[in-house]
């Protein structure tokens, strides 16, 4: 967490992003990343079911056994996500069939389970709270920026449509239909967009590894110069006294 907190908001979203750093909740990524509808709609409800098992992961962690505490984690999660399901059914049901089955898997999403055993168990509420709200914007950012590059790219079309009243907020042609490429709305073009959206993760970590390391060594070599200067200075004022 101290680690964290010296990242700015956007580096640690890119630098700790769970689709392109870590390579958790790719499934979903690489399916529902059509449209930025699709990628919003998910993003939001990865949000509120993150945000809330991490709270109440936090909460009974502590009186939870060992040899239970994974099934217990997954009920939570389960449940959380069955009322999530339930309300965009009820309030949002083109986005939920649009969706489809990706809703319920958010159960098995190595992101939800993830952050509860690696992180909200073994913190406190507000701290558990953090994490999954980081986490879940990180996925969103993730899956935002995968649709829009696919969407763009595969149709020429940037379009939004309000997921409460199915009405369409803008749609604006960014690329002639003659000029794109449509191999970016099919499965290998989910593909393509996440391994070279990862590989731009990949240098920037790397490159942020490689200057910690620099400075790293840069500050142990100057601890070292100026352990031996204070171990000249007495023989120095010796041999001038002398």
């Amino acid at each position: 967490m101290s680690e964290n907190k010296k990242m700015g908001f956007w580096q640690e979203m890119i630098y700790n992003n769970p689709v392109f750093g870590l390579y958790l909740g790719i499934c979903s990524s690489l399916a529902i990343t059509t449209t930025i509808t699709n990628a919003i709609g998910m993003g939001m409800a990865v949000i509120c079911v993150l945000v809330l098992s991490n709270i109440l992961v936090s909460i009974v962690a502590p009186i939870t056994p060992d040899e239970i505490h994974i099934p217990v984690y997954i009920v939570i999660i389960a449940t959380l996500v069955t009322i999530v399901g339930m309300l965009m059914q009820a309030y949002m049901p083109d986005l939920y069939t649009s969706l489809g089955a990706f809703i319920d898997l958010i159960v098995v999403n190595c992101i939800i389970l993830g952050r509860a055993e690696a992180y909200a168990c073994s913190h406190g509420v507000a701290d558990s709270a953090r994490d999954g709200l980081m986490m879940g914007l990180s996925y969103t950012f993730s899956i935002f920026t995968m649709s829009f590059i696919r969407q763009i790219l595969g149709t020429g079309i940037l379009s939004f449509t309000n997921p409460f009243t199915s009405q369409e907020v803008f749609s604006i042609t960014l690329i002639p239909e003659a000029y794109t490429i449509p191999v970016f709305t099919t499965q290998t073009g989910a593909f393509l967009t996440f391994a070279i959206l990862a590989a731009l993760v990949a240098a920037y970590k790397n490159k942020n590894d490689a200057k910690a390391a620099e400075a790293a060594k840069a500050a142990k070599l100057a601890a070292a110069r100026e352990a031996a200067a204070r171990k000249a200075a007495p023989a120095a004022a010796k041999e001038a006294d002398a």
